[in-house]
C-alpha cells in the first residue's frame, strides 16, 4: 500500500466517520494522507448500529452499516491509500513528523501529522473488565438486536439516552425489564416512555456471575456505563487528558497538546456525538493541517 520512503501529510488512525472525513478532505485539499483502521472494513461504530437513523438530515432512514458503505466509497472516489485490518501499535514523534507503528507493516508510516480518530469502547462492569460474561451484554449494537428478549428478565445499568432506548427495545421484544441509574441524564422523551415503577435510582450492587442487581435475579444484565477512549497506541506522545480521560483538543483546530498531532471525533468526546459532528470534525482537522502545511511552505 504504500512505499517505504513515502512521507504522507496526515496518518489517520480509524476509519469511523471523523476519520474518512479528515482523509477525504485531505484528498480533496490536494494532500495525501494515510488511513490506517483495524478492523477488516470501514464504518466504525456505524458497523454495528443496525438502526435506521433518522437524525442525519444528509442520508434520513439509513442505517449504520449503509452509511459505512457510503465512508468506504466516498475514500475509494477520492483515491485514499488505506490499510485494512491493521492495528495501529505505536506512535514516536521524530524530526519531519511522527512515525506510525502499523502490525503486519515491516517499516513504520511516516507522516508529517498524526490524527486519533480511533473512537471509543464500551465500558463494562469493573468485575468483567477485560472478560465476556455469559448474559451480560455492553453497550448498544448489533449484539442488542440478535438477542431473543422474549419472556426474559432483564436488568439495564445506567441512566443515560442509550439505557433508555434499549430498555425500551427490550420491552418492544417481549422482555420484563428493571433499569438501575445511579442518576438519569436522559432525554425526556426517553424518559417518559419508559415505565416509572421499574426505574430504580440510586445505588445498587451488581454480581455478574449471579446476574443479580441488588435482590434480584435477571436471565440478561444489559451495561450502558458510557464510552471510554481508545488510544492506547499514542500513549508515548504523553497527551494531555481531559477531567473523563478524553484527549484535550482545541475546538477551532481539533489540536491536542502535541504539535501536529490532532483528535477527532469521540476520542476527543466532542460535543453532541453523532456521525454529523464527527464528520465536522473531520473537516476541522483536515483545514487546520492544511493551513499548517502552508505555513510551513510545503
Amino acid at each position: 500500500m504504500h512505499a517505504e520512503n513515502t512521507i504522507y501529510d496526515a496518518a489517520i488512525v480509524g476509519g469511523g466517520p471523523a476519520g474518512v472525513s479528515c482523509a477525504v478532505w485531505l484528498a480533496r485539499l490536494g494532500l495525501v494522507p494515510v488511513l490506517v483502521e483495524r478492523g477488516p472494513a470501514i464504518g466504525g461504530l456505524c458497523l454495528s448500529h443496525s438502526f435506521a437513523d433518522n437524525w442525519n438530515a444528509s442520508l434520513p432512514g439509513f442505517t449504520g452499516p449503509q452509511v459505512a458503505e457510503n465512508l468506504a466509497l466516498s475514500l475509494e472516489q477520492a483515491a485514499v491509500p488505506i490499510l485494512l485490518s491493521s492495528a495501529a501499535e505505536r506512535a514516536v514523534a521524530v524530526a519531519v513528523g511522527y512515525e506510525l507503528y502499523v502490525a503486519g507493516q515491516t517499516a513504520p508510516l511516516l507522516a508529517r501529522h498524526l490524527v486519533l480518530a480511533t473512537g471509543v469502547r464500551a465500558r463494562t462492569l469493573p468485575q468483567c473488565e477485560g472478560i465476556e460474561a455469559e448474559g451480560i451484554l455492553v453497550g448498544p449494537g448489533t449484539h442488542i438486536v440478535s438477542q431473543a428478549f422474549q419472556g426474559k428478565r432483564v436488568a439495564v445499568l445506567g441512566g443515560g439516552d442509550n439505557a433508555f432506548e434499549n430498555a425500551l427495545y427490550a420491552i418492544e421484544h417481549g422482555a420484563e425489564v428493571d433499569l438501575y441509574a445511579r442518576t438519569v441524564r436522559a432525554q425526556h422523551q426517553f424518559v417518559r416512555l419508559f415505565p416509572g415503577s421499574s426505574v430504580n435510582v440510586g445505588p445498587y450492587q451488581v454480581s455478574p456471575a449471579a446476574r443479580r442487581v441488588n435482590d434480584k435475579t435477571y436471565d440478561l444484565i444489559m451495561v450502558f456505563y458510557g464510552w471510554e477512549p481508545c488510544m492506547q497506541f499514542a500513549g508515548a506522545l504523553n497527551l494531555r487528558r481531559s477531567a473523563r480521560g478524553f484527549i484535550a483538543t482545541d475546538m477551532e483546530t481539533a489540536q491536542t497538546s502535541v504539535p501536529g498531532v490532532y483528535a477527532i471525533g469521540e476520542v476527543a468526546q466532542r460535543l453532541h456525538p453523532c456521525v454529523v459532528t464527527a464528520l465536522a470534525d473531520g473537516v476541522t482537522a483536515a483545514k487546520a493541517i492544511q493551513a499548517r502545511t502552508e505555513a510551513a511552505g510545503r
